[in-house]
């Protein structure tokens, strides 16, 4: 790679996939967006690139420092990434790749020092739905069974079918279930690709399949 190809992802401009930091201030800051790029598609992080695409450059030995922190002590599991730092108009760039995991979730500890996930949306850091989560954990659940009889089951398909594209919150309160049923449930149904999470701006909706 040359630095073209520095200069070509900088025009992309920040996307679910990509991610410009003029530097890094926060180990547990930066933390939030290698959970979310892990626990998501993937992604690429561009250090020495301020948010409008300018490129002010930094110490890439310093910035590394700072990532490996955030990915070994902030993230549980730890991250791994790929880095190279490329001189760009005179000044360095480091550039930092974190595959989507095979171990998800990745939690990072917050300033706070809560734990949580997240995801990469468009070109924000978010913190993972509860359902989602709920996905993750149950991943290697038997699918075999793909049925269901009881009635809390069926509420929920039955509301979906009239009105699809409900929010957790709206489901919620529609179907009178309690939120920790309600979230293994609809992971369940997830798992089971009976029905799909989207997201309309920042907010999670499901749908039938």
């Amino acid at each position: 790679m040359s630095t073209p190809f520095v200069l070509r992802y900088i025009a992309e401009g920040e996307h679910q996939m990509q991610d410009f930091k003029m530097r890094i201030d926060d180990a547990r800051k930066i933390a939030r967006t290698l959970s979310a790029f892990a626990n998501t598609d993937g992604g690429r992080l561009l250090i020495g690139v301020k948010d409008n695409g300018n490129i002010s450059g930094v110490n890439a030995d310093e910035e590394l420092h700072m990532i490996q922190s955030a990915a070994e002590l902030y993230c549980k599991p730890k991250i791994t990434f790929k880095s190279q730092a490329w001189k760009v108009e005179n000044r360095t760039v480091l550039e930092i790749n974190i595959p989507a995991s095979d171990h998800k979730p990745h939690i990072a500890c917050d300033e706070e020092n809560q734990w949580k996930p997240y995801i990469r949306l468009n070109d924000k850091t978010l913190p993972a739905p509860a359902v989602l989560l709920e996905v993750w954990r149950g991943i290697d659940t038997d699918r075999s069974q793909r049925y269901f009889h009881t009635e809390k089951e069926k509420r929920i398909f039955d509301l979906l079918q009239e009105q699809p594209g409900l929010s957790f919150s709206q489901l919620v309160r529609k179907t009178a279930l309690p939120k920790n049923i309600l979230v293994k449930l609809l992971a369940r149904f997830i798992r089971w690709d009976l029905i799909v999470m989207e997201f309309d701006q920042d907010k999670a909706i499901y749908k039938l399949k």
